[in-house]
């Protein structure tokens, strides 16, 4: 009686052992880091496509030009969303993407943000008349596509050099429209879709798209990337599924489609 029912425990083991490796070999995950813009709509869409393919997700938010970074020096990524074509085209040059994968999903729009109170500006022009003592946060040119775009425009208007000594610069662009919505700053610049979420700022003015590249977001797979048929399912997704279509609109973005 006594081998029986340790019979029945060994047997019992090992089917437990047997079916939690057959589980842990049908988990499918993938690695996206996306542009810290893109939160909110990553936010509403990752959860369908996970439930939709049975896939999980690790997300990474940052700006764009950090998240190449860290995929040039070995980052565990296996999809990449950027904010400027410019990151994207930084790892093709360095042979870090698989080029067939190109795909622009969405564009957006530089505006001036400030909280409610503040009125000093309803037009671009009015940056030209502002106070020495005004604030203004901007992110980082060198690594922030927001702030990349935002002195571009500043500098055909010529006002770019006027205003630097008033400027903040925010580490991505959520950090900027941080500054603002916590009074920090007087003011800030962000894309549409930050101040379409916001509660505490409110657009004063915009930027015409002609005043600097287009913003233009594109996603590529990493060359590297240890689950390259989920990363194809989840391009499948971005293209295909009308949902993802809905919430870049809801979120402020203006859909486009393309590739390199």
């Amino acid at each position: 009686m006594k081998k029986r029912l340790v019979t029945i425990i060994v047997i019992g083991m090992t089917t437990f052992l047997l079916t939690s490796c057959a589980q842990a070999a049908n988990e499918k995950h993938i690695t996206i880091a996306a542009a810290a813009s893109l939160t909110d709509v990553m936010d509403e869409i990752i959860p369908l496509f996970e439930k939709e393919y049975n896939i999980e997700v690790d997300l990474t938010l940052a700006s764009s030009g950090k998240l190449a970074r860290q995929i040039e020096q070995g980052a565990p990524v296996d999809v990449f969303l950027s904010a400027d074509t410019k990151w994207t085209t930084y790892l093709k040059e360095r042979g870090l993407i698989n080029d067939s994968s190109y795909y622009e999903f969405a564009s957006n729009q530089i505006v001036v943000v400030g909280r409610p109170d503040h009125k000093a500006i309803s037009h671009i022009d009015d940056l030209k008349q502002l106070p020495s003592d005004i604030e203004i946060a901007v992110g980082n040119p060198e690594s922030v596509p927001a702030g990349t775009y935002t002195k571009e425009a500043l500098e055909t208007i010529q006002i770019w050099e006027q205003l630097k000594g008033s400027m903040v610069f925010g580490s991505d662009v959520r950090h900027v429209l941080t500054y603002v919505e916590t009074g920090e700053v007087d003011y800030g610049m962000v894309y549409n879709s930050d101040a379409v979420i916001s509660e505490k700022a409110e657009v004063k003015a915009e930027f015409d798209t002609n005043l600097h590249k287009p913003i233009l977001y594109s996603g590529v797979t990493i060359s590297e990337s240890r689950t390259e048929d989920e990363a194809r399912q989840f391009f499948s997704f971005l293209r295909e599924e009308p949902k993802v279509r809905e919430t870049l609109k809801d979120f402020g973005f203006t859909n486009t489609a393309g590739g390199m």
